[in-house]
């Protein structure tokens, strides 16, 4: 298990390109072509690992099932953050023949019990190295809250920059080289209040 550090930049569709093309004029380099990930999105009914994420609690959880443009390499990821710091755990899912088929899964997670799908979650993203950081942007973000009657898709108006880094990574390193300010951004929890209209209380 490895601990990392992750920092997250919202970003206004002009800020977005701006910061792209600066960083690689510094010397960021493609890692891989970019690639679109879908993520569908396990929690209970009454949306306990949401509620987890939205009051910060701790050890909490998020599961989901993830493939790659057309449904490839589908994996089942655990993102779990607990007082020691965040990690991920990754391992491969059984072939399905459609996505559609995901929508029937159940699973049973130690620590939330019987946990059922709730969202999909869609972008494209774009893979970067930049010194020792590990460099994504995400654009066209879109969210299909499936406990709807509607399974209406939303398009998020923003984008993101995440970048990866050693724990022992100071910020000030950080901010030598973007300067924004980072913030919180999870696509789960933007996407369950842009569904439900929340999404002024975020």
């Amino acid at each position: 298990m490895s601990f990392r550090k992750e920092k997250k930049f919202r970003l206004s569709f002009y800020d977005f390109n701006k910061l792209q093309s600066s960083l690689i004029e510094k010397g960021m380099e493609t890692m891989y072509e970019p690639r679109k990930i879908n993520s569908l999105y396990f929690d209970t009914l009454s949306l306990q690992s949401f509620s987890d994420s939205e009051e910060g609690t701790l050890p909490r959880k998020k599961i989901r099932v993830r493939w790659y443009n057309d449904y490839e390499k589908l994996t089942i990821e655990k993102k779990i953050s607990s007082v020691e710091g965040r990690y991920k755990t990754t391992k491969q899912f059984k072939k399905l023949l459609s996505p559609e088929h995901l929508l029937f899964e159940r699973f049973f997670d130690d620590h939330y019990g019987i946990i059922y799908p709730v969202l999909i979650v869609s972008y494209i993203r774009y893979y970067f190295q930049f010194n020792s950081m590990r460099v994504t942007f995400d654009k066209n973000i879109t969210y299909q809250y499936l406990q709807s009657i509607s399974k209406r898709i939303y398009k998020d108006p923003e984008r993101v920059m995440e970048i990866k880094i050693p724990i022992n990574c100071t910020d000030d390193y950080i901010e030598r080289y973007i300067p924004y300010q980072t913030s919180r951004f999870s696509k789960y929890s933007r996407g369950i209040l842009f569904s439900t209209g929340k999404l002024n209380e975020f």
